[in-house]
Parts: structure tokens; C-alpha cells; sequence
């Protein structure tokens, strides 16, 4: 891993803390434009999000999923439903 993509993982995993720490302090558009920034990151450099920063956002409306605050999840026959709350639906197998 060359110096400019470690720094940029690193950038990633900085910015979905933050959108974390935003989304359960009541800032949900400050951390949907660090999710967004966090994608471009890793656009720019052609990294992969991390898994469970990708399941942890929502794809249609870039917001970051906290269970309780904007997120429903379920329990399912082998996976797990996560619905957010502009109405988008994920399914996840057990990990």
C-alpha cells in the first residue's frame, strides 16, 4: 500500500466517525457531507469502502445509519434487514 492510499484509508475511517458522531449529536446534513466526502475519497483513489462503512450508509440518500435514531433493523431467516428512514431497504447475510 503506497503512502497516498494509506493516508486516504486512513481520511475514510476519520470521516465515518464523524458522520457517526454527527448523526447521534443531531447533525444528520453534516454527516451526510462527510459520507459523501468519504465517497469521493475513495472514488479519487479507487479504494473500496470498508464493509461495515458501506453497510453502515445508506445508498440512496447518503446518510449514516445509527440503529434507534435513523434506522430500523430486523432479523430475518439468515440475514438482516436494515431499513433507513427515507424508506430504502438492505439485506444482509449473518456475518
Amino acid at each position: 500500500m503506497t503512502d497516498e492510499t494509506a493516508i486516504a484509508s486512513e481520511r475514510i475511517d476519520r470521516l465515518a466517525s464523524l458522520a457517526r458522531d454527527a448523526v447521534r449529536d443531531g447533525y444528520p446534513d453534516r454527516a451526510r457531507a462527510y459520507v459523501r466526502r468519504a465517497r469521493r475519497v475513495a472514488e479519487r483513489h479507487r479504494l473500496r469502502l470498508p464493509r461495515p462503512f458501506e453497510r453502515s450508509t445508506c445508498g440512496n440518500c447518503d446518510v449514516f445509519l445509527v440503529h434507534g435514531v435513523n434506522a430500523q433493523s430486523r432479523t430475518q431467516s439468515g440475514h438482516v434487514a436494515v431499513t433507513c428512514d427515507c424508506g430504502a431497504q438492505y439485506r444482509y447475510p449473518y456475518d
